[in-house]
């Protein structure tokens, strides 16, 4: 991130989510957001991640590692498909939407991590700080910086990240793969 969001920024952000997510599960449109009267910080390119969660069980998280539209209308966007387009969950359903908790993430740009083996990997990951996507060919997953508060351990987290991304759980031992980290700034209800 260049700069940290203010706290007026993010409630704005968090103002966008909450509506989005609403009126799309309602199945009410969505309002045009409109940039001109957001803060600068808001109508530049961002990438973010809105995560849902229930009584801290998740319920939902989508977003995006590439920053390719104004971060409000990425934070309106990944809102809506936060609730109805994480194929992990069903759609939420509007009964839901009291005990919904928004957390918005705005992601730093990522950067490669270079390393020389599986014990150099563990030994420049930055547990709690750094969010981290592996790569095998076509094959991707990513974890946000808050999954270490339930995978502290780097190797369990590595582990964990391989089988997201759809591989066995000890492809980072094995080969290398393309590695890279970013931080977030990540702000809730």
């Amino acid at each position: 991130m260049q700069t940290k969001l203010n706290k007026l920024e993010q409630e704005i952000l968090l103002r966008i989510a909450r509506e989005a997510l609403e009126r799309s599960v309602r199945g009410e449109s969505l309002p045009e957001v409109q940039l001109e009267e957001l803060p600068p910080s808001l109508q530049e390119n961002g990438a973010s991640f809105v995560t849902l969660t229930i009584n801290d069980r998740l319920r939902g998280c989508i977003g995006t590692l590439q920053a390719y539209q104004p971060l409000a209308k990425d934070v309106q966007e990944h809102a809506v498909a936060a609730a109805l387009q994480d194929f992990r969950f069903p759609n939420v359903q509007p009964p839901e939407l009291p005990k919904i908790k928004l957390e918005v993430s705005v992601l730093s740009p990522r950067e490669p991590l270079i390393y020389d083996g599986p014990e150099d990997l563990i030994q420049k990951l930055k547990p709690g700080v750094d969010g981290v996507v592996l790569e095998d060919g076509y094959h991707k997953a990513t974890f946000l910086p808050q999954v270490w508060e339930k995978l502290s351990e780097p190797e369990e987290f590595l582990s964990q990240l391989c089988l997201k991304m759809g591989a066995h759980g000890d492809l980072w031992r094995k080969k290398p793969l393309k590695i890279f980290t970013y931080q977030v700034q990540e702000f809730h209800e």
